[in-house]
């Protein structure tokens, strides 16, 4: 286990959601299974990983099954946050057998992919061990699917950007281009924000970086510097500031980056191309 809470957001946050992705696959019928399974048969499948990775999202993929059969019974065998081998079950259902099928699909997308999500976010934090750099994602989310992407980079070991826009200020490039220059941007956020407002800005070269530490920002996004220029903006700042690093972070590139002294690692690539984890739903023989 990981020394995280692992604990899915509360229900009524994604309820909606499954609800809204068994209604797109399952249709007015499961065509199938009606003409090939009996009415009222009950059977036990198992949800198994078919490679090593790290589970997230089987809360989710179990209140699938229960949605479609509410007497159906799970047993989990391994959790949220924890790590598995290829081959592992990680929970045994028993239910309607045309739930199961019926439910099969969307389980397995969810829990596929958030398990991809926290498996990558994890090799990513552990490659980075020992720099004090953190690793969070971006808002490069699937629609629809922010709150449980997000959740899968914490059960990877990571930690969380801004949800959305009224999170805090993030001053960017077309924001500073409407506004004329970096230092009328951050003049302008700071007389409208409220006193608990964070304001970050992005700046893509060390004239900006001075500016902005000039300025007093709270976060400085060091946007696509390479390495000698993430290790002059860490030199400059001397902790006036939070450093995030951010533009062209993969997995690969990651440790480069957090040995520059930067505080935070922002990778798009985490929710945006994380492949997912490869699991199935096997069925008991009849």
């Amino acid at each position: 286990m990981t020394d995280i809470d692992p604990q899915p957001p509360p229900k009524v946050l994604w309820r909606d959601l499954l609800h809204a992705a068994l209604q797109e696959d399952l249709g007015f019928r499961d065509l199938t299974s009606e003409a090939l399974v009996g009415d009222g048969v009950e059977t036990v499948a198992s949800f198994v990983s078919r490679e090593p990775g790290r589970v997230a999202g089987l809360e989710i993929a179990l209140e699938a099954v229960r949605t479609l059969d509410d007497r159906s019974v799970a047993e989990t065998l391994a959790g949220d946050g924890e790590d598995v081998d290829a081959g592992a079950v990680l929970a045994r259902v028993r239910a309607d057998a045309r739930a199961l099928l019926a439910a099969e699909r969307v389980g397995l997308n969810f829990l596929g992919r958030l398990s991809g999500i926290a498996t990558a976010t994890r090799n990513v934090v552990r490659s980075i061990e020992g720099s004090g750099a953190r690793v969070v994602e971006t808002r490069k989310t699937t629609p629809g699917l922010r709150l449980l992407e997000k959740y899968a980079v914490r059960v990877g070991g990571g930690f969380n950007h801004r949800y959305r826009l009224d999170d805090a200020i993030l001053i960017k490039d077309n924001h500073i281009a409407l506004c004329g220059d970096v230092r009328e941007a951050i003049r302008r956020a700071r007389a409208a924000a409220g006193h608990t407002v964070c304001i970050e800005v992005e700046v893509e070269d060390l004239d900006q970086l001075e500016i902005a530490l000039a300025e007093g920002v709270d976060v400085i996004l060091l946007d696509n510097f390479d390495l000698p220029a993430l290790e002059e903006a860490v030199r400059r700042t001397a902790g006036r500031a939070v450093l995030e690093a951010s533009g062209g972070i993969t997995p690969e590139r990651a440790a480069a980056v957090a040995a520059t002294g930067v505080d935070v690692l922002s990778l798009g690539w985490l929710t945006q191309s994380a492949p997912a984890l490869d699991v199935s739903l096997d069925f008991q023989a009849a």
